[in-house]
This record gives C-alpha cells, sequence and structure tokens, in this order.
C-alpha cells in the first residue's frame, strides 16, 4: 500500500519562490553590471549613477538597484529621492513594487530605480543583521516589476560582504566595474574586490579609476592631487581590463546633489569620460555575446 507524501516545508529543501522569481526576471534583462570597490570613499555610487545615466542616454533600456542597504544613496543622486513606491497586485495574489522612474525631462530613457532609501524615513538607521539584509536584498531584486531590461546595474555597498556574495551568488552577473582612486591605500582593498569577482567566475572584470586628476579652473592645467595612473597599474596586476580614468569635476558635487548625473552636462571632462567607458563596456559585452552565440 502507498500513500501521498505530506507536503514539507522545511528551509533549505525544494526551490526557494523568491530565488525562482528573481531567476525568471534575469531572463529578461541582456546584461547584469555589478559596481563595486573594496572601501569607501572612491565615488563607486557616483559613477553606477552616471555608468545608468549615461547608457540611457544612448537609448538603452536601464535599471539600477541600490544594494547598499545601509547607506542607499542612489535615489537621491537619480533625482528621484521623494518618489512613492506603488505596487501592482498580481493574479496570484503577490504584490510587486513599481520601480520609480527618471528620464529627467526626455533626455535619456527612462531610468528604473529601486533603493532601501524609498522604503524607510530618510534619517532612519538600518540596523539589520546579515540575514535580513540579504533577504531584503533578494526581495528589491524579486519583488520589483523590472520587465525588460538591455542592462541593470547593481551597486554595492564597500567592502566584499553579505550583499556582493548575495547578489553574486543570485544574480548570472556579465560583468564587473571595480571602481578605485589612484592612491596605494586605495589600490589594496579594491585589489581584493577584483580578486573575489574573478573567484566568483564573472566573465567581464574591469577597473574604472575615479578622481583621477583635477583640471586646474584657472590654468587648465591637470592636478594629479592622489596620484597617477593607480587603476590601470591595478587592472595590469590582476590581468583585467581598465576601462578608463574619470577626472574630478567640480560641477559633479552640485550635480549629484541636485539629483543630475554628471553625464548630462555634456561639454564637462567627466561627462566625456562617462561616455567613452560606456561606449566601450557595451562594445566588449556585445561581443562576448556574439562569441557565446557562435559556440
Amino acid at each position: 500500500m502507498t500513500i501521498k507524501a505530506p507536503t514539507l516545508n522545511v528551509g533549505g529543501l525544494g526551490t526557494d519562490p523568491l530565488e525562482q522569481r528573481i531567476k525568471e526576471k534575469q531572463e529578461k534583462w541582456k546584461y547584469r553590471v555589478a559596481v563595486l570597490s573594496g572601501k569607501g570613499g572612491v565615488g563607486k555610487s557616483t559613477v553606477a549613477v552616471n555608468l545608468a545615466a549615461a547608457l540611457a542616454r544612448k537609448g538603452y533600456f536601464v535599471g539600477i538597484l541600490d544594494a547598499d542597504i545601509h547607506g542607499p544613496n542612489v535615489a537621491k543622486m537619480l533625482g528621484v529621492e521623494k518618489a512613492d513606491v506603488l505596487a501592482e497586485r498580481l493574479e496570484d495574489g503577490r504584490f510587486e513594487m513599481l520601480p520609480p522612474m527618471s528620464d529627467f525631462m526626455g533626455q535619456t530613457t527612462p531610468i528604473k530605480v529601486m533603493s532601501m532609501g524609498f522604503l524607510v524615513p530618510e534619517d532612519q538607521p538600518i540596523i539589520w543583521r546579515g540575514a535580513l539584509v540579504t533577504k531584503a536584498i533578494k526581495q528589491l531584486l524579486g519583488d520589483v516589476k523590472w520587465g525588460e531590461l538591455d542592462f541593470m546595474i547593481v551597486d554595492f555597498p564597500p567592502g566584499t560582504g553579505d550583499e556582493i556574495l548575495t547578489v553574486t551568488q543570485t544574480l548570472k552577473l556579465d560583468a564587473a566595474i571595480i571602481v578605485t582612486t589612484p592612491q596605494e591605500i586605495a589600490l589594496l582593498d579594491t585589489g581584493k574586490a577584483v580578486n573575489m569577482m574573478k573567484q566568483m567566475k564573472v566573465p567581464y572584470v574591469a577597473v574604472v579609476e575615479n578622481m583621477s586628476y583635477l583640471i586646474c579652473p584657472h590654468c587648465g592645467n591637470e592636478i594629479d592631487i592622489f596620484g597617477k595612473g593607480g587603476g590601470e597599474k591595478l587592472a595590469e596586476r590582476e590581468g583585467v581590463h581598465f576601462l578608463g580614468s574619470i577626472p574630478i569635476d567640480l560641477k559633479a558635487r552640485e550635480a549629484s546633489d541636485n539629483g543630475i548625473p554628471i553625464v548630462l552636462y555634456e561639454d564637462t571632462p567627466a561627462a566625456k569620460a562617462f561616455m567613452e567607458i560606456i561606449d566601450d563596456l557595451a562594445e566588449r559585452l556585445n561581443s562576448m555575446s556574439r562569441e557565446e552565440k557562435k559556440e
């Protein structure tokens, strides 16, 4: 005599519905790109936001997830920090959050944005242990109506902790952009981030050097405030690609505070540098995709 086995609801057995939803959603994203650094203070979020805006200026459909649960800044830098997050009820009774969007008055294709900063008061600290942080990131990936995207950009917090491990184990990343500044102390930590992405088998790992130099507003000369060429040396040492250098732009601070990516200031050196970087990035990813199809 046989009977039907009872349904078990034991953690670790079967497929996690949330992870299954993430898997299904990412099939609609052409490229998944992480932006990270081994340390704070290198302008990582600035780079992530401007890469997203530069891609959107080229007509790509872009989503950006702020995976820095404890210090989310992306919504502010994209000018949508006051946006309300609405939800849509699905046929199965679940709700999906609708990511706020910005197209900067038609200057870009709409950029979809999701951040923990939308869901908690601005001055409210998030005091969570790793398990809660991991669950929150998964929900921001799997319970949001992202739709079809050319690029999903994930802005990581500093370091090589839970948030980064969660995303790299959950998403099939196509690229990791490591942000550094030229000085040696920054290179020590960003080198760890490079090696983490290599160990996680991310197909394309590249370095971007931020705050490379300052163009003097009076004489026009380049001033190497933090040294010179450290990012390129790091990329060469670790055997990864060097995507380019971004100068310190005096307009960038004001632009970020006002929620306007510097790439929208077309005549600035920083804007030109970002546009060159995304042209190179898109071409390399497209080339890798063509090679995979041949195989």
